[in-house]
């Protein structure tokens, strides 16, 4: 993995790879390539650094036709050997995201048939495969077909031949690829942000789909070889979407895109005078009907974001819940209930781990599904019988923000939405949460406010190796995005605990080198959580307490205190999490790290 560019024109392609994988910086990646086909040779350049490094040493290269790749290392140290590319013969090369996972035997094998490895990545045996099918006299799709009945893992691919310059293959399984159409002219991408500057008109492939394209036309191959028709799909991004603008990151510009995110995502709600089934599709009022319990499935960011619609979901709705990993789910021997909802959490979509999660769960018999996620083409909306499209547009920092705030808009709906079903709502409590969801957007505009106090806070984190993250109840899994925030973007190590567990562990780390952060919601916790913190200012510890009005706490020697401006109820976690980011992102500053790709992450993980 980690982005794939591919193009056919009558016109040099170099421009539109290398554009394309700046749209694809996002993702996060150790080494970038392209090559083209020019005069029915392969003409490659890869590089470690930056693509703007490897727009440089393209400088002079020109073709109809050619691939580009920005690679995170899976197999191989990132090096200019394992960049994709990759290449067999001068003749067949593959750019490739996900993994094979018997390239090994794959290897051995072709090892054996004369073929020469010069790289250690487990992309290169594609390559070889494909072009031990093409010399046998098979025509590039057949060949290609032909070698992907003998991969297992995932892939999604762009494949060109030296000698055969009007032609493009893609595919993918299990990772995501688009053909864009244009006039005369076709791509492939990982990302519809690839190809703003050239199309709109994207089809989405399905899986296992291998296309065959030319400047004037294509052909779709479904898994069983059989050709069939994918719908044009006019995409709704923007280029200025996926633009800068006045922001020096793109985690700042999506931090303050937050209130305009949960707007557009609570739109249909809030312009009505009820809650109604059907926001999560045309079966839900039928299925939601016939279940007694829920099961949430994610990972990271979106996992926390579960654990908070747990508390939702059962005091609310009295709906007993479970929150699971997704990558941990699957390897378990679980007891399925047929009347659980199994709700998937995922920014992108194409989460490996919680897709292969609700195959699992789809296997153990489990057939309500419903996926939350802001990509409305990815498989795993396609996969879910239902879903609820969280509509925070095109999120290009590694450390999701908004992302996380419109899934949690999007569990509170679906929190209250099952309630009113399951006799829990009643009209007057309904009208007194579609009211507080209205207020929701300004709400967040209002905390974006404490953004200066807040970065002149985090100058007393720029010596800090460690940090600890205290929160109860309904804002424990904040505390626990708010650690991972600032751990991904400022390298500080930083743990979250429930208060109550301090004098149970996490008490002995405390000393003045170890700032604690308290969230401190104005709730039913409050007097327990304030037991807890002086626990911390016993020990010498020096406390951040993000506290809503009403609350009694005071700055003074040892506290630093942020004066959120309201308290919110039941929403007020989505409003907790934002100064939190803000934190997180100033505090990187102060380190100098690279705030929107931090080392070692990728924003899409589509690979175990």
């Amino acid at each position: 993995m980690c982005g794939i560019v591919g193009a056919i024109a009558q016109r040099n392609v170099v421009p539109i790879l290398l554009q394309g994988l700046l749209r694809l910086e996002y993702r996060g990646y150790d080494s970038a390539g392209l090559v083209v086909v020019n005069n029915s040779h392969l003409e490659r350049v890869r590089s470690t650094g930056r693509v703007a490094e490897l727009t440089e040493k393209s400088a002079s290269t020109h073709g109809h036709l050619g691939i580009a790749h920005t690679r995170w290392a899976t197999h191989g140290v990132p090096s200019e050997r394992n960049a994709h590319p990759h290449i067999s013969s001068d003749v067949i090369a593959v750019a490739h995201n996900g993994i094979i996972e018997n390239y090994e035997e794959l290897r051995t094998r072709l090892t054996a048939q004369n073929y020469v490895f010069t790289s250690d990545t487990d992309t290169e045996v594609i390559a070889h495969l494909i072009h031990s099918h093409y010399a046998r006299g098979n025509s590039l799709l057949v060949a290609t077909q032909a070698a992907l009945t003998e991969l297992v893992g995932a892939y999604a691919i762009g494949v060109v031949a030296a000698d055969n310059p009007d032609l493009l293959i893609g595919s993918r399984k299990g990772s995501p690829l688009l053909l864009g159409v244009g006039e005369g002219e076709h791509f492939i991408a990982s990302d519809a942000s690839a190809l703003l500057q050239v199309t709109k008109n994207m089809v989405y492939l399905e899986e296992g789909d291998v296309a065959e394209i030319g400047l004037r036309g294509y052909r779709i191959f479904n898994a069983k070889g059989d050709e069939v028709k994918r719908p044009v799909h006019i995409s709704e991004l923007t280029n200025e979407s996926v633009e800068l603008g006045e922001y020096r990151h793109y985690m700042q510009k999506e931090i303050h895109e937050q209130p305009q995110a949960l707007a557009d995502t609570l739109e249909a709600v809030c312009n009505s005078q009820s809650l109604v089934p059907g926001i999560f599709g045309a079966e839900a009022a039928t299925t939601f009907a016939d279940i007694d319990s829920i099961l949430i499935l994610a990972c990271g960011t979106s996992h926390h974001a579960g654990l908070v619609a747990r508390y939702w979901l059962e005091e609310i709705a009295g709906i007993p819940c479970n929150v699971e990993i997704a990558s941990e789910y699957r390897y378990r021997v679980s007891v399925p209930n047929p009347k659980t909802l199994v709700v998937t959490i995922s920014q992108s979509g194409e989460t490996a781990d919680t897709l292969a999660a609700l195959n699992h769960a789809k296997s153990l018999g489990h057939v309500h599904t419903l996926s939350i996620c802001n990509v409305p083409e990815s498989a795993l909306v396609r996969l879910s019988k239902l879903r609820m499209l969280t509509r925070a547009g095109p999120e290009i920092g590694v450390a999701s923000t908004k992302a996380f705030t419109t899934q949690l808009a999007a569990l509170f709906l679906l929190t209250l939405v099952l309630a009113k079903l399951h006799g829990k709502l009643s009209k007057e409590v309904e009208q007194q949460h579609l009211h507080a969801l209205r207020h929701l957007p300004s709400a967040a505009q209002a905390v974006l406010n404490l953004e200066p106090a807040i970065a002149k806070l985090a100058e007393r984190f720029s010596d800090k190796q460690h940090a600890l993250f205290l929160g109860r109840g309904l804002h424990y899994p904040i505390a626990l995005e708010g650690a991972l925030k600032l751990k991904e973007i400022s390298y500080i190590h930083a743990e979250a605990y429930p208060a109550g567990e301090l004098k149970h562990g996490p008490l002995a780390l405390v000393d003045k080198n170890m700032p604690v952060v308290a969230v401190a919601p104005n709730d039913l916790l409050l007097e327990k959580l304030k037991s807890n913190l002086q626990e911390v200012r016993a020990r010498g510890g020096e406390l951040y307490v993000f506290a809503d009005a009403n609350t009694r706490f005071h700055s003074s020697d040892g506290i630093n205190l942020m004066q959120m401006p309201e308290h919110a109820g039941f929403l007020s976690p989505i409003l907790h999490t934002i100064p939190l980011q803000l934190l997180a992102y100033y505090v990187a500053l102060q380190k100098g790290t690279d705030v929107d790709k931090p080392r070692n992450l990728a924003k899409s993980v589509t690979v175990e």
